[in-house]
């Protein structure tokens, strides 16, 4: 319920600041018709807390009216002028959303604030989406925390979704807990996995530092929110499926954007440079013992054509540099081809790597967890290994 208090002293300013033109004068006190969606909007933007929003306890809240699976469609932000290309991530977003969706039997959504249409409908329901619900506006050119969250806080008020997604990424990170905070809904950070459980979504991320899995449920929230890493869920084969356009003509008010662009550098764009763009690394752990062995591995990196990865431990002891660090606390990859040398495989490390492909695991120890997730396995001196296999690729592309 929202209520506008006696106390409005009639400056209008909560006026523009509603995204679907709900609030009008009447005389010198403010009014809210029918249009409201409770998204919230206009109670920041009044000066002396005269609009007052009062909701539901979520323990006996009726959320019958929600329905739906979305997910925020990102662009990737290489600093350029021109079309943005949609981040990878949001496609395995809808992959695994499809599969959520299908057994709810609901409809899979993406979301798009664009400055314009370019076909998305095209290209994300290619990857499943039923539909494309698309905001087309000049201030989506640069990503502004207080326009986006407005704006998709509207958008959940008024259709009502019961599960929502967000890319765990700079982006994902900072917008999906400002919507919840504004719609009052809960949010699982960093999901490693998800699936339904007696109807609700279940949201598995590591806890306590990546020493266990913790499976997370949300009863009292809608709607289901959760932010999902990168390189985790596999993309689906496209289709020649066009999901329904559903335009929003939202109102965004002049002075909303608190925050100016005056110069962006984005560095460490390129894939060259970027271990999650990899399709095949080698990765080394503590078992190294030293940086003179650990850089034995870019011999055979560069042999192979991919890039030299490392586990925590490896970061920790100086052997590489925190950009190459594969795990929880680095970066998550999915390449074709993942090589872990004298890496024993905490779980850390293994929700950053298991969604590889082909996996081979080189470790003395037969008991290492790492073994749980390779395809291929050698228990033997990691160290005597590496030199074979350096020399069988060179005899196999005839090196000398």
């Amino acid at each position: 319920m929202i209520e506008v208090l006696d106390k409005c002293i009639g400056c209008s300013k909560c006026v523009p600041a509603c995204p679907f033109n709900a609030v009008s004068m009447v005389g010198k006190k403010a009014v809210i018709n029918e249009a409201c969606t409770l998204c919230g909007a206009c109670v920041p933007a009044c000066p002396v807390k005269a609009i007052v929003i009062t909701r539901e306890d979520p323990v006996h809240r009726d959320f019958s009216a929600f329905k739906g699976v979305w997910v925020f469609a990102e662009f990737e932000d290489t600093g350029r002028k021109g079309p943005k290309k949609i981040r990878k991530v949001t496609l395995e977003l809808l992959s695994e959303g499809r599969k959520l969706a299908d057994e709810l039997g609901v409809e899979l959504a993406a979301v798009v604030l664009a400055e314009k249409n370019r076909n998305y409908e095209k290209e994300l329901g290619a990857y499943g989406a039923d539909k494309v619900y698309l905001s087309e506006n000049c201030e989506f050119s640069d990503y502004d925390t207080d326009i986006y969250s407005a704006v998709i806080a509207a958008l959940v008020s008024k259709y009502k979704p019961e599960i929502f997604l967000f890319p765990a990424t700079f982006t994902g990170r900072d917008l999906a807990p400002r919507i919840a905070s504004l719609i009052y809904a809960g949010l699982t950070a960093d999901c490693t996995g998800l699936s339904i459980k007696n109807g609700l979504l279940k949201q598995s991320r590591p806890a306590f530092g990546g020493n266990i899995m913790a499976d997370i449920l949300s009863p009292n929230s809608r709607p289901q929110m959760a932010t999902v890493r990168p390189n985790v869920m596999k993309v689906s084969p496209p289709s020649d499926k066009t999901a329904r356009l559903v335009k929003e003509n939202i109102n965004i008010p002049e002075g909303m954007r608190r925050v100016k662009v005056l110069e962006k550098k984005v560095a460490g764009y390129e894939s060259a440079d970027r271990i999650d763009c990899a399709d095949i690394i080698v990765s080394g752990g503590r078992g190294m013992k030293s940086r003179e062995k650990f850089n034995v591995l870019e011999e055979l990196a560069t042999l192979l054509g991919g890039m030299v990865g490392a586990s925590r431990a490896a970061v920790d002891m100086g052997f590489k540099e925190k950009s190459r660090q594969v795990g929880q606390s680095g970066t998550t990859v999915s390449p074709k081809l993942y090589i872990a040398c004298g890496i024993s495989g905490a779980v850390q490390h293994l929700v950053g790597m298991k969604t590889s492909d082909i996996i081979i695991a080189i470790n003395k120890d037969p008991n290492a967890s790492i073994f749980s997730v390779a395809k291929y396995g050698v228990v033997a001196d990691v160290h005597e290994i590496i030199g074979k296999l350096i020399d069988a690729v060179k005899k196999a592309k005839k090196i000398k």
